[in-house]
């Protein structure tokens, strides 16, 4: 039985890898379909780990900032509920604490579309604080590094004029 769990929890996790594909392809709207038909399956119950790397990348399927925000929130409460035991499980998934970085800069980014700088501040400083925990060494392939400069972005556009 744990072997069949296993073997099902990797193809849920192949599924979402291939519509994460079809999305940094340019098929905005197949990764959508796709992305929500596995929403279907697994629903607002399902495993931690595939909530929150699914909802994290339905959240940039979005037309509307409204629905993206709402989106992000998901990936994060299912973060929240995640155990770094479980994130283990899959080879390429980070530890529970490198998603945290991601995912409160994704929210910042959201408030900022919808004009609601202090939430945007709040969660932006949430990411730059969580963000000491990644990688500056380069040992991550650069996922650090990329996080830290999209937080340093956004700081200067929350900033601008």
């Amino acid at each position: 039985m744990t072997e069949q769990r296993e073997a099902s929890t990797d193809a849920v996790m192949t599924r979402i890898g291939q519509a994460i594909m079809l999305l940094h392809g340019g098929d905005r709207e197949e990764a959508r379909n796709r992305f929500g038909e596995l929403w279907a399956e697994i629903g607002e119950d399902g495993d931690a780990l595939h909530r929150c790397t699914l909802a994290h990348y339905l959240a940039d399927t979005q037309d509307d900032p409204g629905d993206e925000l709402a989106w992000d929130l998901r990936a994060l409460t299912a973060c929240d509920e995640l155990t770094d035991v479980r994130a283990a499980q899959h080879p390429d998934a980070p530890a529970v604490s490198a998603f945290r970085p991601s995912l409160h800069l994704s929210l910042a980014a959201d408030y900022l579309k919808l004009r609601r700088p202090d939430a945007a501040r709040f969660h932006l400083d949430r990411a730059r604080a969580a963000s000491t925990v990644l990688a500056d060494d380069g040992a991550d392939d650069g996922y650090g590094a990329g996080v830290r400069a999209a937080i340093a972005l956004l700081e200067l556009r929350l900033d601008g004029p």
